[in-house]
């Protein structure tokens, strides 16, 4: 890889994580995809993260505070994350996609990744509109665990979907004022084998004040089993 600029930084928690950063212009199905890569110093070289925005027309980005948050979790428990933008976003050409587009972008993605990591365990993760695109993929490569957070079963027609058989977590908030918990729920009880599902109390669809319980969550969720 030939990163366009190289970054160190420390996250503070209990024990200080420290991540090279790199900024990376990946091949695209319609020209370069602006992506940025973070690489714990004690990661163990057995899991990579790709993670996707939200809606490209209502100002998602891979800088998105929760997609941040999600990339930061991984980082603090040594994963490796891809951040990218979907075409037409930041410095990634292109216009908006429709969903489909964005899911080419992302099979790019998760392409360019496997030739740079081999036989890394894929975790794929999704927010909002990022959700959509991350199932949709999820069948179309080899993913070893998926992530959808708020996915906006009201706004796509998930029904269209093929469903993976990967691990799979849901996280949704109880208070969600774009896709109603309602409809989430509903979906879920839908499908021949639900995924699992957590859901927050008092949380919004963009988690304002609740960073920190989705953070907790998530680490719960991957958390390696007690012995």
């Amino acid at each position: 890889m030939s990163p366009l600029a190289l970054d160190a930084h420390t996250y503070d928690r209990d024990q200080p994580v420290v991540c090279i950063s790199e900024t990376l212009l990946i091949p695209g199905p319609v020209g370069p995809l602006e992506a940025l890569l973070a690489l714990p110093e004690a990661e163990s070289g057995e899991y990579i993260a790709i993670l996707c925005h939200p809606h490209p027309l209502y100002g998602g980005t891979m800088h998105n505070k929760v997609v941040h948050l999600l990339a930061r979790t991984l980082n603090e428990l040594n994963i490796p994350t891809v951040r990218f933008n979907f075409r037409g976003v930041g410095g990634s050409v292109g216009a908006y996609g429709n969903g489909s587009g964005e899911t080419d972008d992302l099979l790019a993605v998760i392409d360019y990744v496997q030739v740079h990591f081999p036989g890394r365990h894929l975790l794929l993760t999704g927010f909002s509109f990022g959700a959509y695109v991350a199932l949709n993929a999820a069948t179309k490569r080899h993913v070893h665990r998926l992530i959808t957070v708020a996915p906006p079963v009201n706004l796509f027609d998930f029904k269209q979907l093929t469903l993976p058989h990967c691990p799979w977590l849901v996280i949704q908030g109880e208070q969600d004022e774009i896709v109603p918990r309602a409809d989430v729920a509903a979906w879920l009880a839908s499908l021949p084998t639900p995924p699992r599902a957590e859901f927050l109390s008092d949380t919004g669809h963009f988690f304002h004040g609740k960073l920190g319980a989705l953070r907790a969550m998530l680490v719960a969720a991957l958390a390696p089993p007690s012995a």
